[in-house]
């Protein structure tokens, strides 16, 4: 069955919304050392954050599969908060503010899917509708959609090239395991073509540059040095944001070039209604 235009990009944010909660939940199941200083926010020890992770852990994972089968709207607007929230808890915990805006597709594809498909009303009730797809197309829809993309897409790679600047230590280890004799210069070659590529996408987005960082982004993605799999998975929302937005501009772009045929269309005609009036009072 083919899918429309809308479905795709639809399915490719709802995948993505399940990714980022399963990659997240993986983590906790595991145990990921790193969030003890996320817990030690609130106080919480060492100790009790490890009893904490694996309960976590499950109940992203079982909410990343109720999007995959059965995306309440509700499980939606929580990862939003989930995932703004747990972005936050970096620069909380001393990281660079770098590390939150470069997770914004965690919480920025869900959104764009709550967007797309109609962002959620004041009825209560609403909350326990499942998201679906808008069939009609929708010019205004699209257009907060593809806002909202742009904006994602902007701090995501942005926020990626700023570690690149500084040189973060991680990144560093990824280039030199790839055989890179000067990780450091690689680093600060990638963080200025990240931020150039940010800035492109949110003033004028092509989609051959979005494309090409899609790309880069689930390929650089495999690389890192500790649970790969699971550091791809939890980025989901990364590459789900670029795909969605390359699959809008598409709609977006027929949109535009359609409607500058019609505007030059009337002028044509209200030009020759001009000049066939003068043409007569002439006479």
């Amino acid at each position: 069955m083919k899918l429309t235009l809308e479905q795709k990009i639809y399915y490719t944010l709802r995948l993505a919304s399940a990714m980022c909660f399963i990659g997240h939940g993986s983590f906790g199941i595991i145990g990921k050392q790193i969030w003890c200083n996320y817990f030690g926010v609130f106080g919480i020890s060492q100790n009790v954050s490890y009893q904490l992770m694996p309960l976590i852990g499950v109940i992203d994972i079982l909410f990343g599969i109720t999007i995959l089968f059965y995306p309440l709207r509700a499980v939606v607007a929580w990862l939003v908060v989930w995932g703004t929230f747990t972005a936050l808890l970096r620069p909380l915990s001393g990281e660079p503010f770098g590390e939150f805006i470069e997770r914004a597709g965690n919480f920025g594809a869900p959104l764009a899917l709550l967007f797309f498909s109609g962002i959620i009303k004041t009825n209560f009730k609403e909350l326990f509708r499942t998201v679906k797809s808008n069939d009609q197309y929708n010019s205004a829809t699209l257009s907060q959609t593809v806002m909202c993309l742009r904006i994602v897409v902007f701090f995501l790679l942005a926020g990626h090239g700023w570690l690149n600047l500084i040189e973060k230590k991680s990144l560093l280890t990824q280039y030199a395991s790839l055989g890179f004799i000067n990780p450091a210069t690689v680093a600060q070659y990638v963080g200025v073509l990240e931020i150039t590529a940010a800035f492109s996408i949110l003033i004028r987005p092509l989609r051959l540059v979005v494309l090409a960082f899609f790309i880069w982004k689930v390929t650089s993605e495999l690389f890192y040095p500790h649970h790969e799999i699971f550091e791809w998975i939890e980025r989901g929302g990364s590459y789900g944001s670029l795909l969605a937005l390359w699959f809008a501009l598409s709609r977006s772009s027929s949109y535009q070039s359609s409607f500058h045929e019609k505007i030059s269309y009337y002028k044509r005609m209200k030009h020759q209604y001009h000049l066939y009036n003068y043409n007569g009072y002439a006479k």
